[in-house]
């Protein structure tokens, strides 16, 4: 990707997959520790819960915050502050406490959804600046500089989406291995020795908004819903990706039971079909990379269609192997599908509200997957691993309908 020139959007996008790539790890340790403690799904979904809903409350009050702060280290807090935090977590799997490591997932996620909301601002501004600074002195129509630079933030938004992709291939599998190998805290201290290496990579990163002013922080949180309101695309974008990650994410409380209960596939097994998922995130980030000028709307719908028939797919799957198959269709769909509703909402908003309302969006990753979770737990407990994702996959494959109406 040409945007990869800039070396600060290099350093963003290393700094991002070595952030993710470790998350991958305490995600899988975690999820993993509590459900061998617990042998029950619910939990598992009580912790991603904790990780996810009290976060999405707080997450844009913390990015509006530190968007009206001139310290750039108070970017570079939020990675250290989870460093702490996840380094607490391992300490709590060898002294296993659940409630305390709910506190904990709370505070963690608070902190990383700040951040990647953040990031996500600053791909898209150094993008754009990158643009500007090449047209710097050039005669080139406005019209055409816009788009240029709408180009660019699509590309940023593809560079960023290939890296999580990449990350999401390697990680689960490497955590599934090791946790199985060594025990899932050490899989939690590698994921926080992530958090300080990508925070002092992006030391000096500011993402200050000068327009910030004065603003407080409730002022600038309502100058965002105002604007959310006032777009009715942009809105009817938000209401249908928030249906959809009710059902897209009821798989995550699922999975753990399917592959060590259903398939009888272990720890291994659990890492390899998240893998596989990986796998096809990474096609489909590659896929959306090659396509900028195809329609954001037909490639969310796509996307869409193609995590409800991996769903599906799991629900018949009479292995491993066609598991992982349905695994990269849903990955490839993945992989597609979040980074047109990235680009699409940067698109439909102003740059200086480009941090709250990516912190919008990543709050809206987390609060409604929240009642998927909650949805997956319940339905594995009242029914069975293969029955809860036939119902989350017919749904999830509806949600084609309002897609094509975007």
């Amino acid at each position: 990707l040409s945007v990869l020139a800039s070396p600060l959007l290099r350093r963003i996008t290393a700094a991002y997959t070595i952030n993710r790539l470790g998350t991958w790890f305490g995600f899988v340790a975690l999820s993993i520790a509590v459900f061998d403690h617990t042998h029950s799904a619910i939990a598992v979904a009580a912790v991603l819960i904790a990780a996810q809903v009290v976060p999405a409350f707080l997450a844009p009050a913390v990015v509006a915050r530190v968007e009206t702060s001139t310290r750039g280290r108070k970017f570079s807090g939020l990675y250290f502050f989870e460093a702490i935090v996840t380094a607490a977590l391992a300490v709590l799997l060898w002294h296993f406490w659940l409630p305390l490591i709910l506190l904990l997932a709370a505070l963690d996620g608070t902190a990383a959804l700040a951040a990647s909301a953040l990031l996500r601002a600053e791909t898209a501004r150094a993008a754009r600046n990158q643009v500007e600074a090449r047209a710097a002195g050039t005669t080139l129509a406005s019209g055409s500089l816009e788009a240029d630079a709408n180009e660019a933030e699509r590309e940023a938004n593809a560079a960023v989406n290939v890296a999580f992709s990449a990350t999401f291939v390697l990680g689960p599998a490497l955590a599934g291995g090791l946790v199985a190998g060594v025990g899932a805290p050490v899989a939690m201290l590698i994921d926080a020795a992530s958090f300080l290496i990508c925070g002092a990579m992006l030391i000096d990163l500011r993402p200050h908004v000068e327009e910030a002013g004065g603003d407080s922080v409730r002022t600038r949180l309502l100058a965002a819903w105002r604007h959310i309101n006032d777009i009715p695309m942009l809105r009817a974008l938000l209401l249908t990706e928030a249906v959809a990650l009710v059902f897209f994410e009821s798989a995550a409380p699922i999975e753990v039971a399917y592959a060590k209960a259903t398939l009888r596939a272990g720890d291994r097994g659990y890492g390899l079909l998240v893998a596989a998922w990986g796998l096809g995130a990474f096609i489909g980030s590659v896929v959306f990379a090659r396509s900028a000028r195809r329609p954001l709307g037909a490639m969310l719908t796509a996307g869409t269609l193609a995590i409800g028939l991996a769903y599906v797919g799991f629900s018949v799957a009479p292995s491993l192997a066609v598991a992982c198959v349905a695994a990269v269709v849903g990955g490839v769909g993945n992989g597609v599908e979040w980074a047109s509703v990235i680009s699409a909402v940067q698109r439909l908003t102003p740059q200086t509200l480009h941090g709250r309302l990516m912190g919008a969006v990543e709050s809206l990753g987390a609060l409604c997957p929240a009642v998927g979770l909650s949805l997956g737990g319940a339905l594995v407990a009242l029914s069975s691993p293969r029955e809860a994702f036939l119902v989350v996959g017919i749904g999830a494959a509806a949600m084609t309908i309002p897609c094509l109406r975007l």
